[in-house]
């Protein structure tokens, strides 16, 4: 399922993609990956000091930057020199995969089709996209959208008035009614005083044993894939912006809201209206009060509360005084 991709591709090559500069080598680009992930015949960006130790080991063979961050990358890479990264990027992504930056209605939904899947049950007016895999055993309430090229595992319980796009969903998943996964998230790049939309071309990835309850919001990544653990429960109305990555056995209560791009370990329980920014990592083991507000990095086995939150003991000594 790694490679399961759910946007129409162009495959350019890199000279088409940007015809002011100059290469060596004219390859065909094949994806555009983060500095992490990236292979040989891929694209990728680096924008920030923050992803310095990804540059130096990127196996890409391109990557738009500033000439600033330039001294940080390989020196077999060939560096696409601009002065604005995302916003050459949202160029790029749009040349790409030109149907990644509107979320379109999936126009090839119709009513399931119960002789198709026959080891699933369903409730009524469930409508269902090409090319949709539902495994044995699975329960799909009333009302509920799934668009094409779906993956859902076995045994799991999809509520009514869900929709579910973009994602890939492990086995006894429970995700209760009025969800919404796998929609376009909030990206643009602000230009000359207008917006420029920034195409998400990533995946819900939900592992197995995950429960989600009423009203939540997951999107889906921008490049990277947005991911939650094994055994991680969801309260209501928790909203999980693109590439969020949340780890196994997590507990988030009702209405806690991720900022993108930010890491979350294992065991982690955060309270309700808790808010977490974006770039962040959240270390194993951590219990973050309700109503706290989390700006920077959290170290493993740490308890924090208030805004900004700090360590619970710090928190109460202040309280204190």
């Amino acid at each position: 399922m790694k490679d399961k991709f759910f946007f129409e591709k162009k495959i350019l090559t890199v000279d088409k993609l940007f015809p002011e500069k100059s290469f060596k080598a004219k390859k065909k680009i094949v994806s555009v990956k983060t500095l992490k992930n990236a292979d040989k015949d891929d694209l990728t960006f680096y924008d920030s000091k923050t992803y310095i130790n990804h540059a130096s080991s990127t196996k890409a063979s391109y990557c738009i930057t500033t000439s600033n961050l330039s001294k940080d990358l390989p020196s077999n890479i060939e560096k696409i020199i601009v002065k604005n990264v995302l916003y050459e990027l949202a160029k790029t992504l749009k040349k790409i995969y030109p149907s990644a930056d509107i979320d379109y209605p999936d126009l090839s939904l119709k009513k399931a089709n119960k002789k198709l899947y026959k080891t699933v049950k369903f409730g009524n007016n469930v409508l269902i996209g090409k090319n949709v895999k539902l495994g044995i055993g699975t329960i799909i309430g009333s009302n509920t959208i799934i668009e094409h090229d779906v993956v859902i595992g076995k045994n799991c319980v999809i509520g009514s008035n869900t929709i579910l796009k973009n994602s890939i969903i492990g086995d006894r998943v429970m995700i209760q009614d009025d969800c919404k996964i796998g929609q376009k998230g909030f990206g643009f790049i602000p230009n000359q005083n207008r917006n420029i939309k920034f195409p998400h071309i990533g995946r819900v990835y939900i592992h197995d044993d995950v429960e989600i309850a009423s009203a939540c919001t997951i999107d889906r990544g921008s490049i990277d894939d947005t991911v939650i653990g094994k055994n991680s429960y969801l309260d209501n109305q928790v909203h999980i912006a693109h590439n969020v990555k949340i780890g196994s056995n997590c507990m988030i209560a009702g209405q806690v809201g991720f900022a993108g791009s930010s890491s979350i370990g294992n065991n982690v329980s955060i309270g309700g209206q808790a808010g977490v920014s974006g770039h962040l990592k959240i270390g194993n083991n951590v219990k973050i009060a309700g109503g706290s507000g989390v700006v920077k990095d959290i170290d493993d086995n740490q308890t924090v509360m208030g805004y900004p939150a700090i360590p619970l003991k710090e928190f109460i000594k202040k309280r204190k005084k």
